[in-house]
């Protein structure tokens, strides 16, 4: 998986986790553990009724909404990530 993240450097990326967190930023850093995004909006999706999907859709419209300046993503909860120019409409 470290590999294939490293391919996104410097980019904006979307990282869906195994729990209701959704995190939208620009990929800095990859480790063996961990990835780092800066300029993050880092959402919890149990705290709205909008889908992540949507959610996700809404920040390629509008922009990442950055709520904090780093984070560190622990690559054990990484389920999936994917380009932010990547997202479709549906």
């Amino acid at each position: 998986m470290k590999s294939d993240l490293e391919k996104y450097l410097n980019k904006e990326i979307v990282i869906d986790s195994n729990s209701s967190w959704i995190y939208i930023g620009v990929l800095g850093i990859v480790t063996d553990n961990c990835v780092v995004l800066s300029n993050v909006d880092a959402h919890d999706n149990s705290d709205t009724s909008t889908s992540k999907e949507l959610y996700v859709f809404q920040s390629k419209t509008t922009g990442i909404k950055s709520n904090r300046n780093y984070v560190h993503v622990n690559l054990d909860r990484v389920v999936s990530f994917c380009l932010l120019e990547d997202i479709k409409e549906f």
